[in-house]
C-alpha cells in the first residue's frame, strides 16, 4: 500500500496542482487496482505520513543579467468604476534583472488584451528581453503545459516573431519559477487597491497604475546598491530594440451593418453613421475599445463592452436620419442612450416647434458638445426664452472672445506738437 500511495505523489509532481491525488483519491484506487481491503481512515493517516517524510522543497536563488529576461501574469482586484463595484484583470510584468514593473488593467483576460500588454510594456521600458517567462495560459498556449507545451497560438506567435523573443513555460503549480511578478501582483494589491480605489473610468485606473508603477523606480530592494530606476537604467542598454511598426494586437473581423446601422462584435453590437447600412465594415477590438473601419477610414469608436446582447449607440451616426424623421426623437433608443441633461428636454417640451426644434438642439449638441449647449438652454430658460434662437444667441456669446478689461489697456499721450508746427508754417 505505502508504495502506491508513494507513486501516486510522485505522479503529482508532473501533474497541474488542480489534478493532484486526493486521500479519497488514493483510496478509490487502492480498491480498484489493488483489491484493498482496509478503512479510508488508514489511508488518510498513511498518506499523512508519507507526506511528513518527503524532503521538504528548497529553492535555488537566481540571478539574470541585464535584458535577460522578464516574467508575466495575470492578477485579479476590485475597484469602484463610476460607483459600480467592478473586476479589473491585472497585466503584470517584471523585468529580472533591475525587477522595473508594469501593470496595466483590462477588463477581461482574452487574447487581445493580453496581446496589447505586452505592446505596452514593451513601449513603457523601450524594449523587450530576449526571454519571457509565462504560466501556461490558454492566451498563449494551446497544447500542452510547461516544457511540454507543443502548440502556441498563431497570435502570440506572431507576437513574438513581431518582438524576436523568446518564450519559457512554467510547470503546472510551480509559482515559485516566476516569483518576482507573482510578489508583484501582490504588491499592487495591497498598494494600490487598498482602500479601494473610485475612479469614473479605465483611463483613469491605469493611470493610477501607472504612476505607482513609476514611483516604484526609487525603491531600493534589500541587498541590492541600486535604486530599481538605476538597474532600469543599464537594464535599457541590453533590450531588444522595438521594432519600426507597433505590433496590431486588434482583433478584427469584417462584419455587415444591418438596418439599425449597427455591426456585432462579441455578443454585443456597435452603432456606425446610417449612411453605412447594408455595407461590410472592418471592425476591430482591443481590451478597452472597439474601433469600425471603413475604406481605410475610421469610422466609429466606442469603448468595449463586456455585456450580453447590448447595444452601444452613438448620437452623432444618427443626427441626419432624425432630422429626416423628427417624429421618431422622443422614443429613438440613440436619444435615450444619450443620456442628456434634463434643462433639454425641460426647454423641448416648451418649444413652439416640438420634436423638430428638439431634433435641432440635438444637432447643436452633435456639433459644439454637451456642456455648451446646456449652459446656453439653462441661460434660455433662466431668462423664459423659450425659442431656439435664444439658445443660438446664447451659445455663440459663450464662444466670443471679449476685450480684456480697459484698465488693462495701456493708451500712450499723444505729442501735439506736430500740430503747432504745421499751425506756425501756415501762418507764414
Amino acid at each position: 500500500m505505502k508504495e502506491f500511495i508513494k507513486n501516486c505523489l510522485k505522479e503529482d509532481r508532473e501533474a497541474p496542482k488542480k489534478q493532484h491525488h486526493t486521500a479519497k483519491r488514493i483510496y478509490d484506487r487502492l480498491v480498484a487496482e489493488k483489491a484493498f481491503t482496509g478503512s479510508e481512515s488508514t489511508v488518510r493517516r498513511a498518506v499523512r505520513q508519507i507526506k511528513n517524510e518527503l524532503p521538504k522543497q528548497v529553492f535555488i536563488p537566481l540571478s539574470f543579467e541585464p535584458g535577460e529576461a522578464s516574467q508575466f501574469d495575470w492578477g485579479e482586484a476590485t475597484f469602484y468604476l463610476k460607483n459600480e463595484k467592478t473586476k479589473a484583470m491585472l497585466f503584470c510584468v517584471r523585468l529580472c534583472y533591475s525587477s522595473a514593473p508594469f501593470v496595466v488593467a483590462f477588463p477581461a483576460q482574452n487574447q487581445e488584451s493580453f496581446l496589447e500588454g505586452h505592446v505596452l510594456a514593451a513601449e513603457y521600458f523601450g524594449g523587450v528581453t530576449r526571454r519571457n517567462i509565462y504560466d501556461n495560459v490558454k492566451t498563449a498556449v494551446k497544447e500542452g503545459w510547461g516544457r511540454h507545451v507543443v502548440a502556441e497560438q498563431d497570435m502570440f506567435r506572431a507576437l513574438r516573431a513581431h518582438y524576436a523573443f523568446q518564450a519559457d513555460f512554467c510547470n503546472p503549480g510551480e509559482a515559485h519559477e516566476k516569483g518576482l511578478v507573482e510578489n508583484l501582483v501582490g504588491y499592487i494589491r495591497r498598494n494600490v487597491f487598498v482602500p479601494v480605489p473610485r475612479v469614473e473610468s479605465w483611463d483613469e485606473l491605469n493611470q493610477l497604475l501607472l504612476d505607482h508603477c513609476l514611483k516604484y523606480l526609487n525603491h531600493r530592494i534589500p541587498g541590492r546598491s541600486q535604486t530599481v530606476g538605476e538597474a532600469l537604467a543599464v537594464e535599457k542598454k541590453s533590450l531588444l530594440p522595438l521594432p519600426v511598426y507597433q505590433f496590431d494586437y486588434a482583433r478584427q473581423i469584417l462584419a455587415p451593418v444591418d438596418y439599425y446601422a449597427t455591426v456585432k462584435f462579441g455578443r454585443n453590437r456597435y452603432s456606425v453613421p446610417v449612411e453605412l447600412a447594408g455595407k461590410r465594415v472592418t471592425v476591430k477590438g482591443t481590451g478597452l475599445a472597439v474601433r469600425v473601419e471603413y475604406c481605410g477610414q475610421v469610422v466609429a469608436l466606442h469603448e468595449r463592452s463586456y455585456a450580453k446582447d447590448e447595444t452601444r449607440f452613438q448620437l452623432d451616426h444618427y443626427i441626419r436620419l432624425l432630422e429626416q424623421r423628427p417624429r421618431a426623437v422622443r422614443n429613438a433608443r440613440q436619444v435615450k442612450q444619450a443620456n442628456l441633461p434634463a434643462e433639454i428636454f425641460h426647454l423641448a417640451d416648451r418649444l413652439p416647434g416640438g420634436n423638430h426644434d428638439l431634433v435641432k438642439i440635438l444637432r447643436l449638441i452633435v456639433d459644439c458638445g454637451v456642456e455648451p449647449v446646456r449652459q446656453a438652454v439653462r441661460q434660455a430658460i433662466n431668462n423664459r426664452q423659450y425659442n431656439i434662437e435664444s439658445v443660438l444667441f446664447y451659445l455663440q456669446a459663450g464662444r466670443r472672445e471679449y476685450l480684456s478689461n480697459p484698465k488693462d489697456i495701456c493708451v500712450k499721450p499723444v505729442d501735439l506738437a506736430g500740430y503747432d508746427h504745421l499751425l506756425g508754417g501756415e501762418s507764414q
